[in-house]
C-alpha cells in the first residue's frame, strides 16, 4: 500500500503544480476563464495531494513513523527535518492559498478584481509548492518521476 500512495502522491503532484502555474500565467496574461479553470483543477490536485499526504504522514509511511518515534533527534538532521516540518508546512500553506483565493474570486466585483485575486492567491501557491517539493538534489530530495 505504501509504495501504491506514495506513487500517486508522487505523480499527481505534477498536476498540481502544472495547475499552479497554468492558474498564474493565465492570470498574468488576463484569460480570466482559462485562469479560473485552472484553478479548480490545481485545487482539486492539492485536495488529493493533502489526502494522499495524510494516508502516508499518519498511516503508511514507516520512514514517518521513525521520524516520529525520534522526533527531537529527527530535528536534528536536516533531511529528517524537512519531511517532517517543512514539506508539510509548505504544502499545507499552499492548500490553504488555493481555498481562499477560489473563495475569494466569486466574491471579486470585476475582472480585474478576480484575476488580480487570483493571480496573488495562486502565484504564492505556486511558489510554496516549489519550496516544499523535494527537488532532486535538494535536502529530501527525490526522483522527479516514481515508476
Amino acid at each position: 500500500m505504501y509504495s501504491t500512495v506514495l506513487l500517486l502522491h508522487s505523480w499527481i503532484r505534477w498536476v498540481a503544480f502544472v495547475g499552479g502555474v497554468g492558474t498564474t500565467l493565465a492570470a498574468l496574461m488576463n484569460r480570466e476563464r482559462p485562469a479560473e479553470g485552472w484553478s479548480l483543477v490545481t485545487m482539486i490536485a492539492l485536495d488529493i495531494q493533502l489526502l494522499l499526504g495524510l494516508l502516508l504522514y499518519l498511516v503508511v509511511s514507516p520512514n514517518m513513523k521513525e521520524i516520529t518515534a525520534h522526533f527531537g533527534e529527527s530535528m536534528q538532521n536536516p533531511q529528517l527535518r524537512f519531511w517532517a516540518v517543512e514539506h508539510v508546512s509548505a504544502m499545507l500553506v499552499a492548500i490553504i492559498l488555493a481555498h481562499v483565493g477560489r473563495a475569494i474570486v466569486r466574491k471579486a466585483q470585476t475582472p480585474g478584481a478576480k484575476r488580480g485575486r487570483l493571480l496573488v492567491c495562486f502565484g504564492l501557491a505556486t511558489i510554496m509548492m516549489i519550496v516544499g517539493m523535494p527537488w532532486p538534489g535538494a535536502r529530501g530530495g527525490r526522483p522527479l518521476f516514481r515508476f
